[in-house]
C-alpha cells in the first residue's frame, strides 16, 4: 500500500466530518502557503506558542513564521536564552501548559482518530493535554482507513523516514517508543485541524 498518497476530496470530506463529530474543529487548504496563513490566522498577537518538531511545519516554514516574529511569544526563544541547565529545565516543563501548541500528527483515520508516534514522548503531553489550544497541520496523505492502517502507516513508512533523519541530524537512531491515540476531544473549541491538499512531512 502506498502511504503518501494524497487522499481524495470525499474521503477528505468524510474524515472531516468524523474529526468534528468527535470534537475537532477542520479547515481544508490547499497548499503549504495556504496552511502558513491560516495557521497565523488562528494564533492572536503576543500568544504563547510552542512548536513541536515537525518536518510539515518545517516545510511551510512555521518555526521562522514564529521565532523570527516579534508578534509570537516563542517558547523557543525563551529557552534558547536561559543559561542554567536548572532554568532550562524548568521552562520545558512550563512549555508543556501553553497558549498555543502546533504540530502533526503521523496518521488520521477516516473515523476521526489522530495517532502521534514519539521517541521521547516529549511532545505527547502537551498534545493530549498541557497546550491551551492545539493546532495540527496535516498533509492529506496521512488519511488512513483506520488504526490498524495508522500503525501500519507509522511502522512502514513514517518512522524509516524518521530514523534516517534522525541519523543524519543527531547521529543516532530515532525509536517508535510511545504512541498517542486522540479518539476524541471533549473541550470544545481545543483542537483545530489544518489539513493540507499537498504532501507534507512523514
Amino acid at each position: 500500500m502506498a502511504w503518501d498518497e494524497l487522499a481524495t476530496d470525499e474521503v477528505i470530506d468524510k474524515t472531516k466530518a468524523a474529526l468534528e463529530s468527535n470534537g475537532m474543529q477542520v479547515l481544508i487548504v490547499e497548499n503549504a502557503a495556504d496552511a502558513l496563513d491560516k495557521t497565523l490566522e488562528l494564533i492572536p498577537q503576543g500568544a504563547e506558542v510552542n512548536l513541536m518538531s515537525s518536518m510539515t511545519l518545517e516545510a511551510i516554514g512555521i518555526p521562522k513564521a514564529i521565532n523570527e516574529s516579534e508578534k509570537y511569544d516563542s517558547v523557543a526563544n525563551k529557552i534558547r536564552g536561559i543559561d542554567e541547565k536548572e532554568q532550562r529545565d524548568a521552562m520545558r516543563r512550563a512549555s508543556a501548559a501553553v497558549d498555543f501548541a502546533i504540530g502533526s500528527v503521523h496518521a488520521v483515520t477516516e473515523d476521526g482518530k489522530l495517532v502521534i508516534a514519539s521517541n521521547t514522548g516529549s511532545q505527547l503531553g502537551t498534545y493530549a493535554f498541557g497546550a491551551k489550544k492545539q493546532i495540527f497541520v496535516i498533509g492529506t496523505q496521512k488519511i488512513v482507513k483506520n488504526l490498524d492502517d495508522g500503525f501500519k502507516r507509522i511502522e512502514e513508512y513514517a518512522f524509516p523516514l524518521e530514523d534516517q533523519r534522525a541519523l543524519k541530524a543527531y547521529s543516532m537512531h530515532s525509536g517508535i517508543n510511545k504512541e498517542l491515540i486522540v479518539h476524541k476531544e471533549v473541550m470544545p473549541g481545543r483542537i483545530t485541524i489544518v489539513f493540507v491538499k499537498e504532501k507534507l512531512g512523514f
